[in-house]
């Protein structure tokens, strides 16, 4: 697209996510199941707090990928976790982690953030949520429900991670764990994510300490 074109769409991005947050998004992202979640007295689902800016490659990857970033599918709040979709999870999950080999963007592409769907086989932790939250939506998963996440790793740096919103609670689909966790279960300190309402906007889950990159290691 055009320069000027990209230039409005990222800072129309950047300010609407430093303001703008989906009807009930606080609400909603505080649902608890029925059972409790899978994290026994825990809460099940992470709670939205406020809006926030999303991060600067995934502004930049939308310039590039607008039809990527629009809801799609029906707005739901919750997905119902059968067999099913729990099979598709793990595949999804195991099969990319699987197939892309982890590479930082300075070794791949000579930036310190490039947001990428990892088409070569190789990529770091936002190409491998990219790829997970496509492939999920080509199976009739909506948007609502596949939050691109980012967080503080267990050594203080940003990672990202897809959060997918279920009546068991909120799980994370992660290249840095084999298996599918509640979020509570994964030792990271939860930063923003997508808002529900709009992919395009993000929300502050309480840690205040946003990374300056997501992704600096793999």
């Amino acid at each position: 697209m055009p320069l000027p074109t990209r230039l409005l769409l990222t800072l129309g991005l950047l300010l609407a996510g430093a303001t703008g947050v989906a009807a009930g998004e606080t609400r909603t992202a505080a649902l608890s199941p029925a059972n409790g979640g899978l994290s026994g007295t825990q809460p099940a689902h992470l709670t939205a707090i406020g809006g926030t800016t999303p991060p600067i490659g995934y502004v930049r990857f939308c310039a590039d990928h607008g039809t990527d970033c629009v809801a799609s599918g029906e707005m739901v709040f919750e997905m119902e976790l059968d067999k099913a979709r729990l099979g598709q999870l793990e595949k999804v999950n195991t099969g990319i982690n699987e197939a892309v080999d982890p590479v930082t963007d300075m070794e791949h592409f000579g930036e310190t953030e490039r947001w990428a769907y990892p088409t070569d086989g190789k990529g770091d932790c936002e190409d491998y949520v990219l790829a997970k939250r496509k492939a999920l939506l080509g199976m009739g998963w909506p948007a609502s429900v596949l939050l691109i996440t980012v967080v503080r790793d267990k050594d203080g740096d940003g990672h990202a991670v897809l959060t997918v919103v279920t009546d068991h609670g909120d799980l994370i689909l992660d290249n840095q764990a084999a298996e599918i966790l509640p979020w509570k279960e994964t030792g990271y300190r939860f930063v923003k994510r997508q808002s529900q309402g709009d992919p395009a906007l993000w929300v502050s889950l309480g840690d205040s300490r946003s990374p300056p990159v997501v992704g600096g290691g793999r």
